[in-house]
């Protein structure tokens, strides 16, 4: 159940416990909450209207005598009736067994609490992987789009592979990564996320198994799983995903693809080497083993450029290679791409016009400017700055709070530090008393199922005072866990 915004009126005349059996009454008739839908303990109800418990239980009460809920000890208080049972002798629809059989899998708990915290400006975001809304171009982007170029803004579909206009500015901007890639080969979709969805519908068959870095980004979104894939993870070292096992793991479960984040891995920060790169590539290659890059963090370093993406030395189509402007220039234009074998590339363009008839125009149009004027190099070299100044930043802060109960690795580019706990402190519980103090953390178990000893901290969202204040509580909820 939402967040209930309401709150009763303290000074009305109306008594409070009645005001909130008014409230929820209505939301019950009005068919807002259905039949079985779960109402929120008592001590929860008391604290979003705060008021006392006993209002509530008054409130209760009287939609229990109204026939409207039922509380059953063990499994909480449901609705059991609404307008449409009171009036109809056939009875309304169960749209929760509805929900509860749709094909797309819920997030995890863990994530749905995120998402929510998430919508509290007064949190503190220690996990949020984007940039501060105090990084992204809101005046710039004014700018950009009252540049006069001859290419014209339209405002109708594009086309089923997007803007033409936009996959030529794209193929050039490729070619600085080492990547040659005509404008028939690249797909514009709505950011990394899509794309993935797009893939895992598209060109796999259900059952498909799907090997990936442990941890990985892809156990927190559940694109393949409500496919009916299967995702096998291969642990990492400090080098990136351990290739030697690749080959024998695909054997073993007839493994369909390879998922990977080679450069500023989510969640680990992990950089792939060059070496690694192309045993990666040669390994892939003698199996026959398609490979899915995710590289929408590749344009984030900080000291030094990192090698070529897998995608610059794919000579055989190998290669599927996912790029973004989410991560950088704004997750608002929901914005990216798919470069690919053209077969492919077809076949998810296909896809994609079934689902949506193509991403915003006006995003297109915002991002091919943004390429074509050189102000997006400028931009990312401030913003990069700026990441680094955070990065540097939290690291300090790690160092005089964290250096006896974690360890970590410090980040060469993009938004992560993984940081290991030494106490035996359960990132689950920590997770929860954060979440108490208004402090947002993304724990390990997110990223592998397994991870009880992990956080994802990031340093691209929260201000500066917000990181220290909420890492340095962090710390001291950490010691007084591990000592109680």
């Amino acid at each position: 159940m939402s967040e209930l915004d309401w709150k009763p009126e303290k000074n009305s005349v109306v008594p409070l416990h009645q005001q909130i059996y008014d409230f929820m009454k209505n939301k019950i008739m009005n068919g807002e909450w259905t039949l079985g839908t779960k109402i929120p303990p008592q001590r929860n109800l008391a604290k979003r209207f705060q008021v006392n418990r006993s209002t509530i239980v008054t409130a209760l009460e009287e939609l229990a005598a109204d026939g409207l809920i039922e509380s059953k000890v063990g499994s909480g208080t449901r609705v059991i009736n609404n307008t449409w049972s009171l009036l109809a002798s056939t009875p309304p629809p169960d749209w929760i067994s509805y929900v509860k059989s749709g094909i797309h899998k819920p997030n995890i708990n863990i994530i749905q609490e995120i998402n929510k915290a998430e919508a509290d400006p007064a949190m503190i975001r220690l996990g949020t992987g984007e940039l501060s809304p105090d990084l992204l171009p809101s005046k710039k982007m004014g700018q950009i789009l009252q540049i006069d170029t001859v290419q014209s803004l339209s405002l109708g579909y594009m086309e089923s592979k997007g803007s033409l206009s936009l996959r030529k500015t794209v193929n050039a901007y490729l070619r600085t990564k080492g990547i040659e890639a005509s404008p028939e080969s690249i797909l514009i979709v709505s950011g990394g996320l899509q794309a993935l969805q797009l893939i895992s519908i598209g060109v796999l068959k259900r059952g498909s198994t799907i090997l990936h870095e442990s941890p990985s980004y892809l156990n927190s979104v559940h694109v393949f799983q409500s496919a009916g894939m299967n995702l096998l993870g291969i642990p990492l070292d400090k080098e990136g995903i351990k290739s030697d096992s690749i080959g024998r793991m695909k054997r073993q479960h007839h493994a369909a693809l390879l998922y990977t984040i080679p450069t500023f891995h989510n969640p680990t920060g992990t950089l792939m080497p060059e070496k690694r790169r192309l045993e990666l590539i040669k390994v892939c290659q003698r199996e026959s083993l398609p490979i899915i890059e995710d590289d929408v963090y590749g344009d984030l370093w900080f000291e030094n450029p990192p090698p070529n993406p897998l995608k610059a030395n794919d000579t055989q189509g190998n290669v599927l290679y996912i790029g973004s402007m989410s991560k950088t220039l704004s997750p608002g234009l929901r914005i990216g791409w798919i470069v690919g074998p053209e077969p492919v590339i077809e076949r998810l363009a296909d896809i994609k016009m079934q689902t949506d008839y193509g991403s915003s125009s006006l995003s297109q149009y915002a991002v091919d400017k943004w390429l074509r004027s050189g102000m997006y190099e400028g931009f990312l070299k401030e913003t990069k700055e700026e990441l680094r100044f955070r990065r540097d930043f939290t690291i300090q802060i790690l160092e005089k709070y964290f250096s006896e109960i974690a360890t970590w690795k410090t980040p060469k580019g993009g938004f992560y530090i993984w940081l290991k706990l030494l106490t035996g402190v359960s990132t689950r519980k920590l997770f929860n008393a954060a979440l108490r103090e208004g402090i947002l953390l993304n724990p390990g178990s997110v990223y592998d199922n397994n991870d009880d000893q992990h956080l994802r901290i990031s340093y691209s969202y929260a201000s500066m005072d917000q990181l220290e204040e909420g890492l340095v509580y962090l710390a001291q909820l950490i010691k007084n866990s591990s000592m109680n």
